[in-house]
């Protein structure tokens, strides 16, 4: 189930749920920053016990603020911690100087940037810059960061790793590199997409004991989807069940050399629960694609006009997977977007959406308003006329966009893929794992959400549903046999362990 804890936000609205915090619900600052500070120090205890020296680099604003708290409490707790300010405390205004005024009292002193090597440091505490920082960080912020980067300590990161972006992930010059983020109020989208899992090592999110109506008071976010998800949409089935009861998928592609991509989204399909599959490819494919799984059902064709008996029989068509741009290629395309079935489009099939679409959209008209787009960076690049770097630049805002253009349901896959809808709704999936980043997986993520679709979810929910159960399974072959050399057999293989918990 989701939780307001699920929820996702870009900085600018988790300044608002602060501001709502702090008078709406007459939450003093300091006194939220002392709850972090808490948050902070019972998180590192907790993950890195037996760390005794603590080094906090505090920067100017509250994110500063809140490592003066957290070496304060530290010390109290009997550890022994040094502070380095970027700032000078006289500088200082607000509940941070209130809260580097209460380490001053205690008898703690402050240390000035540059410091020399970390040789009687355990923990590292990043307080330098928040959820506000838009530029690259410069000057003695930068150093720092180096600096705590080239230390090789546990490194803990207060609400966000300096230097990365909170919006879209991405880090902006350079970034800490950190083994835990203790992060508040409200979840940041880019701790989970673009560079994020890679800066913010494990993250724990906090509320500070605010309430639920904090969150409730900005209407617009993101989620953040959880593995325990699956078990909202599959629940177990009536014994008095048969094949039909599960839904009928038709994956078209398989091209010349190309003939593994559209078995690897078959048989995808087959383990994510469908009723049937049949695979619509190249006459000279025919015979050889179902050969390790005669499971499947395969037809060969070469126009169009072949495939119309299957479509009045199937629940929902896959696209793209081994497709290919030939003429044979864009005949089967036109003639699937000419059905009211609903499609999953993938691959070639996205390739040949973004060349034909000027045409499709001021001539024959793309009046499809049930499809789900599974690009990568790269196609995703093609559809909007521009480059894999920009895509990456806001994965979110990308995705949203690229849903308003298509009016389809769109996944964007990569590092924390995200989902979004026509109307604006999005999430982020922190699941998955970079030995997923090879041939083929893909093709099988097509056919798990293909097959969601023909067992009745809706598209969102079959997108949702779909990104996560690949995921997971792709956790668990990582799990398993390790990253490197994980293929996308090793996913679809790990699929029903998923999709029926003990």
């Amino acid at each position: 189930m989701q939780t307001t804890s699920d929820r996702l936000y870009t900085a600018a609205q988790v300044r608002r749920l602060d501001r709502s915090a702090i008078d709406a619900h007459g939450i003093p600052g300091i006194e939220l920053m002392e709850r972090a500070g808490r948050s902070v120090l019972d998180a590192v205890c907790k993950r890195f016990p037996g760390r005794q020296r603590w080094l906090a680099f505090c920067g100017g604003g509250n994110n500063g603020g809140d490592g003066y708290v957290i070496a304060r409490l530290a010390r109290e707790a009997g550890f022994t911690v040094s502070v380095c300010s970027l700032k000078a405390p006289e500088a200082l205004s607000g509940d941070a100087a209130i809260a580097c005024g209460r380490w001053c009292a205690s008898g703690g002193e402050i240390q000035h940037w540059p410091i020399g090597p970390p040789t009687q440091v355990d923990v590292v505490v990043d307080a330098l810059l928040g959820t506000g920082l838009d530029r690259a960080p410069e000057d003695d912020y930068a150093a720092a960061i180096q600096w705590i980067n080239r230390a090789g300590k546990t490194t803990v990161a207060v609400d966000i790793p300096s230097g990365l972006n909170a919006d879209t992930g991405n880090t902006m010059g350079r970034a800490v590199k950190a083994d835990l983020t203790v992060t508040f109020i409200g979840q940041k989208c880019g701790l989970y997409t673009a560079d994020g899992p890679d800066h913010c090592g494990f993250v724990e999110f906090d509320t500070l004991q605010t309430p639920e109506t904090v969150r409730d008071s900005v209407v617009e976010f993101g989620i953040l989807i959880r593995e325990n998800i699956l078990m909202n949409y599959f629940p177990p089935r009536a014994r008095n069940s048969h094949k039909g009861a599960f839904g009928w998928v038709l994956g078209i592609g398989g091209n010349s050399t190309m003939s593994g991509a559209v078995r690897l989204c078959g048989e995808a399909a087959l383990r994510s629960g469908a009723g049937k599959v049949t695979l619509a490819t190249i006459p000279e494919h025919a015979a050889l694609v179902n050969l390790a799984c005669p499971e499947l059902m395969v037809r060969g064709v070469r126009r169009g006009k072949e495939l119309q008996t299957l479509l009045g029989q199937v629940n929902v068509i896959v696209l793209g997977t081994g497709l290919g741009q030939t003429s044979w290629s864009e005949r089967l395309f036109k003639t699937c977007l000419k059905t009211e079935l609903p499609v999953v489009l993938d691959a070639d099939g996205l390739n040949i959406l973004a060349r034909l679409y000027p045409a499709m959209e001021h001539g024959e008209g793309l009046a499809r308003r049930r499809w789900i787009l599974t690009p990568h960076p790269a196609e995703a690049g093609r559809l909007l006329g521009t480059s894999a770097r920009e895509v990456q630049n806001d994965r979110v805002e990308v995705t949203k966009e690229l849903a308003r253009k298509f009016s389809a349901t769109v996944v964007l896959k990569g590092c924390g893929t995200v989902v979004a809808d026509p109307n604006g709704r999005y999430a982020v999936c922190p699941l998955g794992n970079p030995g997923m980043a090879s041939a083929g997986t893909g093709d099988v993520l097509a056919g798990v959400i293909g097959a969601f679709v023909a067992q009745g979810l809706d598209l969102w929910d079959a997108a949702i549903a779909g990104v996560v159960a690949h995921a997971r399974a792709g956790d668990l072959a990582a799990a398993s046999i390790g990253e490197r050399g994980l293929i996308a057999s090793d996913i679809i293989a790990r699929l029903p362990a998923v999709l029926n918990p003990s």
